[in-house]
């Protein structure tokens, strides 16, 4: 590709006969044969080159390293190499670990823009001794996805409405959390006056448990109880994409005998007298679930403390919390009824 220089009239050959992008031309030209100056390239992509020296005589290599931007290969159709001085820091914020978050309404749409930035920013943040980088990739962002891998960033976690990557600057092991290990579920050990208990069968379940008459448990949403206490909970490992389960068991008192079946999960619903749920086979045969039922007896008869709630702030971080817990030197906590 040549390049046709405004003054003085003369052609050169160029070292960018590679590029795709073809200049268009020079605003100007010193008297120096080859020192040229601002560029616009067809693509609509605006952009600054600056050389200094004989373009006919200098190669790619020997362009100096600061200003350069470099282009994935694949990206918008384009495969070459572009130079710029026009590069900026990335909208970011400190955090408290001595770490980057950086913020997504101010990423560049332009991949190529993203890339160059990218890198000068990780750059920069290096020499300012910074640790973990946090970078989140709205949904209408996801091209931008394979720059920052590329870059060296890992994936973290996924929304439904983005995806969080980090960067980990410093040598050696990465000490920025990992995502999420535990999934946390709950059973409803319900109630009422008469001494029934709110069982369900599940619509979606294995033919054993296609006629057990169970409590409710799962992801569920609030329903309308009052919350008595943690009756117990239980952990295991490995229940789900390979994460550990946290189940909690609580005893709920109802505000209202109306039952409101969930079509998309429940088969059915009733209230059961309590006798009569502890006499099924599977709950006499099932070590845990029959502890769990016994606990939840031994509350109703007072002879067993659940883990009560109690609203307590901290000034580690000045919000309210709930702490569980039955038993307390000097605090007067025994166990009432329902």
């Amino acid at each position: 590709m040549d390049m046709s220089l405004l003054e003085p009239k003369s052609v050169v050959s160029s070292p960018f006969s590679s590029f795709r992008h073809q200049v268009q031309r020079f605003s100007r030209c010193s008297s120096c044969i080859g020192k040229f100056s601002r560029a616009s390239y067809s693509n609509g992509v605006p952009n600054k080159a600056y050389c200094s020296g004989a373009v006919s005589s200098i190669g790619q290599d020997k362009l100096p390293a600061e200003g350069f931007t470099h282009q994935i290969n694949g990206t918008n159709g384009l495969s070459s190499k572009l130079f710029s001085r026009d590069r900026r820091l990335l909208d970011a914020v400190d955090d408290q670990y001595d770490g980057i978050v950086i913020d997504p309404n101010g990423l560049p749409s332009n991949p190529v823009v993203f890339s160059s930035n990218l890198r000068f920013s990780l750059s920069h943040w290096k020499k300012k001794g910074k640790k973990g980088v946090w970078l989140k990739l709205l949904v209408e962002q996801s091209e931008l996805i394979p720059i920052a891998l590329k870059a060296g960033f890992q994936y973290h976690h996924a929304e439904p409405e983005y995806l969080m990557l980090t960067y980990w600057i410093p040598d050696g092991p990465c000490m920025l959390p990992s995502n999420a290990s535990h999934h946390v579920g709950v059973g409803g050990f319900v109630i009422n006056d008469r001494n029934e208990v709110l069982v369900v069968q599940e619509k979606y379940c294995s033919p054993a448990f296609a006629n057990f008459w169970k409590i409710p448990t799962g992801f569920i949403v609030q329903i309308e109880t009052e919350f008595i206490e943690v009756i117990a909970f239980r952990h295991a490992h490995n229940i789900a994409f390979e994460k550990s389960d946290l189940f909690f068991v609580c005893m709920l008192r109802p505000l209202s005998t109306e039952i409101i079946v969930d079509d998309l999960e429940i088969q059915a619903a009733k209230w059961m007298p309590l006798a009569e749920f502890v006499e099924q086979s599977l709950v006499k045969e099932d070590v845990m679930f029959k502890k769990i039922i016994d606990i939840c007896i031994a509350r109703l008869d007072k002879y067993y403390c659940g883990l009560n709630v109690h609203q307590l702030v901290s000034k580690f971080d000045g919000k309210l919390s709930s702490l569980y817990y039955n038993t307390i030197e000097g605090e007067d906590l025994t166990c009432t009824g329902k």
